[in-house]
């Protein structure tokens, strides 16, 4: 399987795939082929995944803008 084209999966696809290339490159008995194949397209399903969730972050951050252009800074972890 070869890395999507830009925006073609979605973020949970990419991390389920990135899964399954962690389990398959652990086995001792990978071909060194296969497992620079699979590296690649791990390492191209990470900077997909680190690309949504940046233009993620932005949106969320440009909603929380406050009337004046503030932006108001409310840490994720609060009040959970």
């Amino acid at each position: 399987m070869t890395a999507p084209e830009s925006g073609k999966a979605s973020l949970a696809e990419d991390l389920r795939r990135l899964e399954e290339i962690v389990r398959e490159l652990e086995r001792e008995d990978a071909d060194l082929d296969r497992a620079l194949a699979l590296f690649e397209e791990g390492v191209a399903r990470l900077r997909g995944a680190r690309e949504r969730l940046t233009q993620a972050e932005a949106r969320v951050r440009k909603v929380l803008e406050d009337a004046e252009g503030q932006l108001l800074e409310i840490p994720l972890d609060e009040g959970n």
